[in-house]
């Protein structure tokens, strides 16, 4: 038996159509609640919901998950894409701007996912059209929807997203879904410790925006004391890409490499999630450990991205 739309269900659903989603911070905590409530109305749908419809999916830098996911999103629900994987198949290598970019495809398509290097690509891609534009990730600053399924996976695991423990591992500097994720699960009244290498901490302003928050965190470079009490372990890649001096990279790039035995220092229900892709942070010993959940969290990607293109598309079920 169907369950019915909530009033708040229906009223988030109503606010988002035609909306953009650039950056979690536009999320506040019951809203956030609300839409995993939402998302889990299209866990296994597939249905002509968005038939005649087209995504323009833009990725200027590498993506298998998020523009995958996307794509299989929008053809589970009777949609379909056009767009590009690499810059070089874009006019921007002929010297287009993004804003000249995305006017020309709003007339192609009725929705924008936009990956770019540069932070606040999508927020200027969205003040260039009409079409919703959502963030695919924009430098190291934020991924939303990454967020999002990240939550739907804590939520599905843990039974909450709120009042738990969650250490994030690995590159806080440069990591957007970290990023992302640190902002939204603050929002949401959790306890945060952050784990990295001294050079790869959370920037500071970041940090100062979880003391506004009177977010509970704290600071570590030492992994096993940090496990032991945590619900979430959140590892993420240390992000070559990302360093301006290749030797900085050489020197922390092997500052953490997580194996089977981390399961031991931790609680017994600690799940170990991570946004891929993987280098050598976690080695393939911890795969089948039912505790080791960051392929399901990928595959959820499919699922909230159905969700957050019907609605914004006012084509809810």
């Amino acid at each position: 038996m169907k369950r019915t739309w909530s009033d708040a269900e229906t009223e988030l659903a109503r606010r988002m159509a035609g909306a953009d989603i650039v950056s979690v911070r536009q999320f506040e905590a019951q809203d956030l609640l609300t839409l995993l409530d939402v998302v889990e109305r299209f866990e296994g749908l597939e249905s002509p919901l968005l038939d005649g419809k087209v995504l323009a999916a833009l990725f200027f830098e590498p993506s298998t998950r998020t523009r995958l996911s996307f794509e299989s999103a929008m053809l589970r629900l009777g949609g379909r894409t056009l767009g590009f994987a690499d810059e070089k198949m874009s006019s921007t290598a002929k010297g287009e701007s993004l804003s000249d970019t995305i006017k020309m495809v709003e007339g192609y398509c009725d929705v924008i996912v936009l990956r770019h290097p540069r932070e606040g690509a999508a927020r200027l891609a969205a003040e260039a059209t009409t079409r919703p534009v959502i963030n695919g990730g924009d430098g190291s600053n934020q991924h939303p929807t990454q967020t999002l399924l990240d939550l739907y996976t804590i939520q599905r695991r843990c039974g909450r997203v709120g009042r738990l423990k969650v250490g994030f591992l690995g590159d806080l500097k440069y990591g957007r879904a970290a990023h992302s994720l640190i902002e939204a699960l603050a929002t949401l009244g959790n306890e945060l410790v952050l784990i990295s290498p001294p050079t790869l901490r959370l920037p500071e302003r970041r940090r100062e925006e979880l003391d506004e928050r009177r977010c509970t965190w704290s600071e570590t470079d030492e992994v096993i004391g940090a496990v032991r009490d945590l619900d979430v372990l959140y590892v993420t890649r240390i992000q070559q890409e990302r360093f301006g001096d290749p030797f900085e990279f050489e020197r922390v790039k092997n500052a953490y490499q997580i194996d089977l035995s981390i399961v031991t220092y931790g609680k017994p229900g600690m799940i170990v999630m991570h946004p891929l892709p993987r280098v050598n942070e976690i080695h393939p010993s911890l795969d089948a450990s039912p505790q080791a959940v960051y392929f399901e969290q990928a595959k959820n990607g499919v699922t909230v991205r159905k969700a957050l293109l019907a609605i914004l598309m006012g084509a809810v079920p």
